[in-house]
């Protein structure tokens, strides 16, 4: 990973920036998270596919969620976007993987309007998991994983031993090998999740994109799946962009983090660089102590109410 400053340009101009440090070594990026670099991990060079946004005004029918609003996202490093509901966290992503066409503007991979290239070209570099998959009932995990393989597929190219090979290394890069012939409907919520990660993997992309991965899971099977998103990127060098509703979660695992609110950026940057006690504030409307986590050593968010508060706080 690189040290690069953040830039980013929305319709009122106002944004806060902050330089993005990042350590070379894999194994330094993991400790920094929390985790550890799985030992004999194939060393990958830092993706190089670029994606942002510019100039893009995002809605459904008539209602505008987010306007003018323009993004570079940095490869090789996890960036994360948060804000409140209904800040256009979930729309921006869903523009940045082709399932909602802007109004006006573009979305830009590579160079270029992703809307003029094609849909398998796409699904080689981008992958795409949303909020709430749906499969088939009585899918099994293999079968989920093996229809990543669906974009490197065409009538002179039909499935091969190496979508064979894929297929089983996603399954081994997420964990759940000894699943591969169960039904989705047997796993628990950790394991489903895996699961659909596990075919964004088989894909081949050096993008991933994830809306709310760590939806309807308890804490324990969150951090599972962080863990397993932050080592796949430290160990593979993939590209991730994720929506999280948990703040701190969003602090630990992330190199990056996008702000957002009433649908335009107001913050971009390192966690520690540009999380404070105004921040939240002004976002979120929240009051908050920001305290140094004693796990990660990075902002830790102590959200203040108004009842149960040590008199020293109010």
């Amino acid at each position: 990973m690189n040290t690069a400053n953040s830039t980013v340009n929305t319709a009122d101009g106002t944004v806060r920036t902050a330089a993005g440090t990042a350590e070379a070594t894999a194994g330094t990026a993991g400790a920094a998270h929390g985790t550890a670099t799985s030992a004999g991990a194939h060393q990958l060079p830092a993706a190089e596919h670029r994606l942002g946004a510019e100039n893009i005004t995002l809605g459904y029918g008539d209602r505008v969620i987010v306007d003018g609003l323009s993004v570079d996202i940095r490869p090789g490093v996890i960036t994360t976007v948060i804000g409140p509901n209904g800040c256009g966290k979930s729309t921006l992503l869903r523009s940045l993987g082709r399932l909602l066409r802007p109004k006006a503007g573009r979305v830009v991979l590579d160079g270029k309007a992703i809307s003029s290239l094609k849909t398998k070209d796409i699904a080689r570099i981008v992958g795409m998991l949303p909020q709430t998959p749906i499969a088939p009932e009585g899918l099994t995990v293999a079968d989920l994983v093996a229809r990543g393989r669906h974009p490197h597929q065409s009538w002179l190219r039909q499935w091969s031993a190496d979508d064979e090979s894929e297929v089983a290394l996603a399954l081994s890069q997420t964990g759940i090998a000894d699943l591969a012939d169960r039904t989705l409907d047997e796993l628990s919520g950790g394991q489903r999740q895996r699961a659909w990660i596990s075919m964004a993997l088989a894909q081949g992309t050096d993008i991933l994109l994830l809306d709310e991965p760590t939806t309807y899971l308890d804490l324990a099977h969150s951090l599972e799946v962080l863990d397993l998103v932050d080592r796949l990127h430290d160990d593979y060098g993939r590209t991730v962009v994720m929506v999280l509703h948990d703040l701190n979660l969003a602090i630990r695992y992330s190199d990056q983090l996008i702000v957002m609110c009433e649908g335009r950026i107001v913050a971009q940057g390192d966690p520690s660089e540009i999380i404070d006690a105004a921040l939240l504030r002004e976002v979120f409307g929240l009051r908050a102590e920001v305290l140094e986590d004693p796990v990660s050593g990075r902002p830790m968010i102590v959200p203040i109410g108004d009842r149960h508060c040590r008199d020293s706080v109010h």
